[in-house]
């Protein structure tokens, strides 16, 4: 018997069809606007980038979740940008971020490219904010360069160790984790995946507009994407425990939305009690992407956060 993921997987083979990659000449000329930078690190990572917001005002450096992009980050950058630097990335496999042949994805990676990214850029100690699987990054950053940090915000953020329950999750990381699974989503077109996990993701489902399910789309079909993605990531190169987080010395805030079912709000609750001094605040019938669900709420939250920061050097 095929079993129900088996079943869901055929299912998704029949409607989705096959799509091909879609070159990055056209999703930049689709995608990019007259803030968007690009920068070329010397691991050959072609990055995409927006500086954006009161330009001697004290730095923020956002990062996006997995298979999201920049453009995750745009209502923050409207109701911070008046009083901050606000440095968005696309990360490598991501947006319009372009790698090499043969580049990996890991967060070792993703951590080098923040760091090669703010020494291009010049920044000054910044706050580092990431959702998701950029939350991952973000604290890995925190406990590799302490230094270069005023603050920490998670957001919804990945990283908590714990037995997870396959049941519970959307049907892409289903999928994700499943070699059929693998092997379908890297030749099909994801919109009939995308469409119901990010649903899942923005719980208001009005948010999830044509425009919306497009973008998330278009990016997964750059080329080569889909096989980047899906490719085996290597492994971290000490086991993640709960005392990992207590060794994180910048001033930290989490935030999580208590109906995310992506990544559990119990998760942001155990970060934040094991983060020394940590702050938390959570969302009621707030999903995994609060900086988009409840832009202004949030912006004010962190807005909060940062005025509580000693002043940036």
């Amino acid at each position: 018997m095929l079993g129900r993921l088996g079943i869901m997987l055929a299912a998704a083979v029949l409607l989705a069809g096959c799509a091909a990659d879609i070159p990055y000449a056209d999703l930049e000329a689709k995608y990019a606007n007259p803030a968007s930078r690009y920068l070329t690190l010397p691991s050959g990572v072609r990055v995409h980038y927006r500086d954006q917001g009161k330009a001697d005002g004290p730095t923020l450096v956002l990062l996006h979740g997995f298979s999201a992009s920049l453009h995750t980050w745009e209502p923050w950058v409207g109701e911070l940008g008046s009083d901050y630097r606000v440095v968005s990335l696309d990360l490598p496999g991501h947006g319009l971020t372009r790698v090499p042949d043969g580049y990996g994805l890991s967060t070792d990676g993703n951590v080098a490219v923040v760091q090669g990214v703010a020494r291009e850029l010049r920044l000054p100690p910044f706050v580092l904010m990431g959702n998701s699987m950029g939350g991952g990054v973000a604290w890995n950053y925190a406990l590799a360069h302490p230094d270069r940090l005023r603050g920490l915000v998670l957001v919804n953020s990945a990283g908590w160790p714990r037995a997870e329950a396959a049941e519970s999750r959307p049907l892409a990381f289903k999928m994700m984790g499943n070699p059929v699974g693998r092997a379908v989503l890297r030749n099909v077109n994801p919109r009939p995946v995308a469409e119901p996990g990010l649903k899942d993701a923005y719980l208001d489902e009005s948010l999830v507009t044509e425009a919306l399910v497009d973008r998330y789309v278009d990016f997964a079909r750059a080329p080569g994407r889909r096989a980047l993605l899906l490719a085996p990531r290597s492994e971290p190169r000490e086991p993640v425990t709960p005392a990992v987080f207590g060794r994180i010395a910048t001033p930290t805030l989490v935030i999580h939305g208590d109906d995310d079912k992506v990544i559990p709000v119990a998760d942001g609750r155990a970060l934040a009690g094991a983060i020394p001094g940590a702050k938390l605040v959570t969302y009621p019938k707030v999903g995994h992407v609060p900086m988009e669900q409840i832009a202004s709420r949030s912006a004010a939250d962190v807005r909060t956060f940062l005025e509580g920061l000693p002043p940036q050097p």
